[in-house]
């Protein structure tokens, strides 16, 4: 079996970030295969989802499609380095989500693991198989202007954020806003 390369799970799991943060629920069925399948591990009550999603359709319903109807201005990050495990067909990657929660004019900051398995299609290429959420975290604080989410997101490259990148504007926001307080825990 050849394993995917990083390049090509780069560009799967940035697809998928396209699709979730801008509500575009096509391009799921660009980056997962047609039957995939999507669970969840959820270590808190301030979120929930399905415990299991099959098919690409229900995936993008899910992630997207439902996701965009309470939440917007949202942007997931990749926290850190990482790359393929040996036998090239699974990935596990850290991640940040920051995010406004649209009727309750909150902030959202969460985070979790991400575990991605890749399967070759027919036509010879990589898609997601399947893809494990576990939320460690899900954060609410009132941001009704949204000031707090514009000022982390602005400090943050995006979608791929090294974790010293993190750490150093986790420090610098939490010590201009002392409500970001919290977010010293997510680095």
């Amino acid at each position: 079996m050849n394993p995917i390369s990083l390049p090509e799970a780069q560009t799967l799991l940035a697809r998928y970030v396209e699709a979730k943060d801008n509500n575009r629920p096509a391009l799921i069925h660009e980056a997962f295969a047609p039957d995939a399948t999507l669970t969840f591990s959820i270590d808190t009550d301030t979120i929930s989802f399905p415990a299991k999603t099959e098919g690409a359709a229900a995936i993008a319903a899910t992630l997207v499609t439902d996701f965009a109807k309470t939440f917007d201005r949202c942007r997931t990050y990749y926290v850190g380095d990482f790359s393929p495990a040996a036998d090239g067909t699974t990935l596990t990657v850290p991640w940040l989500v920051l995010m406004r929660e649209t009727a309750a004019h909150t902030l959202r900051a969460g985070k979790g693991i991400y575990r991605w398995g890749f399967a070759r299609q027919p036509d010879g290429l990589y898609r997601i198989g399947s893809l494990h959420i576990h939320i460690e975290r899900m954060d609410v604080v009132p941001d009704a202007g949204a000031a707090m989410l514009a000022g982390l997101q602005a400090a943050l490259p995006y979608p791929w954020l090294p974790s010293p990148t993190l750490q150093a504007a986790v420090a610098a926001q939490a010590a201009a806003d002392a409500r970001l307080a919290f977010l010293k825990e997510f680095v």
